[in-house]
């Protein structure tokens, strides 16, 4: 983790004195970022000025302190992409305050101003983006459009949350679970209890099946199956057929097949005793 090893105490004193005023009584337009553990560092957002092709943009800088700060000027850079010509491809800022121009009186809140003002007003003479300068000085309006093109691109604000929107994702999101949760009981009692009949698409009454039923019949001492088919109803998607009702049927079947085995008892006893 960077520490703040490679400053000097009485600079960190100094710098941690400064950005607590920063941090309480911004300049306008400027917010500044600081890491506790790295006051080498210095991150800041920039509004663009109104009236200039930066308007609406929000633009990231860091300024980089060395070891002998504030001896020798930090330097500065542009995170966000800028269409500008005093601010190169890699972000570099040229500007007096940060080379020839420094002083060691000069602090942060001074260099943060100037980089703000170099927004408003650029110096096409000292150009690192020679394109923007040349532009610049030759033809305003088209630079204006490659400025507020890079600045609609790359520095749009980051959107706020609204409270109302969240409270509607919320409630949203405590419904969806809601019926889940009345979903899943739906389904845990439906699978622990009895299955559910369900309703029949038509009332046309389905074919019967015929079920075989074996009944024994006793003649003349050996044991003869006869075989009847018994008529079960049964519906499909319908209500199953009563259980009395078949046991009643059955029973029927049974007992006439028992008469008729019977009568052909005696009728063999009849032919028995005509042959004697």
């Amino acid at each position: 983790m960077a520490t703040n090893e490679n400053l000097p105490p009485n600079v960190i004193k100094q710098l941690a004195k400064e950005l607590k005023s920063l941090d309480e009584s911004p300049p306008e337009g400027i917010k500044v970022c600081v890491n506790d553990d790295d006051f080498s560092i210095i991150f800041a957002d920039i509004e663009g000025p109104a009236g200039t092709p930066y308007e609406n943009g929000v633009f990231r800088m860091k300024l980089l302190l060395s070891h002998d700060f504030p001896h020798s000027p930090p330097k500065g850079y542009f995170l966000t992409r800028i269409f500008h010509p005093n601010i190169a491809n890699n972000g570099e800022i040229c500007v007096n305050t940060l080379k020839k121009d420094w002083n060691p009186s000069l602090g942060l809140r001074h260099v943060l101003i100037v980089v703000r003002c170099l927004l408003i007003e650029p110096f096409p003479e000292s150009a690192l983006n020679e394109q923007a300068g040349k532009m610049l000085l030759e033809n305003y309006e088209e630079y204006a459009r490659h400025a507020r093109l890079y600045t609609g691109i790359h520095a749009k604000p980051k959107p706020k949350f609204k409270t109302g929107a969240i409270s509607e994702s919320t409630t949203a999101l405590n419904v969806d679970q809601s019926n889940t949760s009345a979903l899943n009981a739906d389904q845990k009692i439906t699978a622990g209890g009895p299955a559910l009949p369900l309703p029949s698409p038509s009332p046309t009454p389905s074919p019967s099946v015929l079920v075989p039923v074996t009944v024994t019949a006793r003649g003349l001492g050996q044991d003869q199956p006869a075989v009847v088919a018994a008529a079960v109803e049964t519906r499909v998607g319908g209500a199953a057929p009563s259980t009395v009702a078949s046991s009643t049927t059955l029973k029927k079947e049974a007992g006439l097949i028992k008469a008729q085995a019977e009568k052909k008892k005696i009728d063999a006893r009849k032919k028995s005793l005509k042959r004697l």
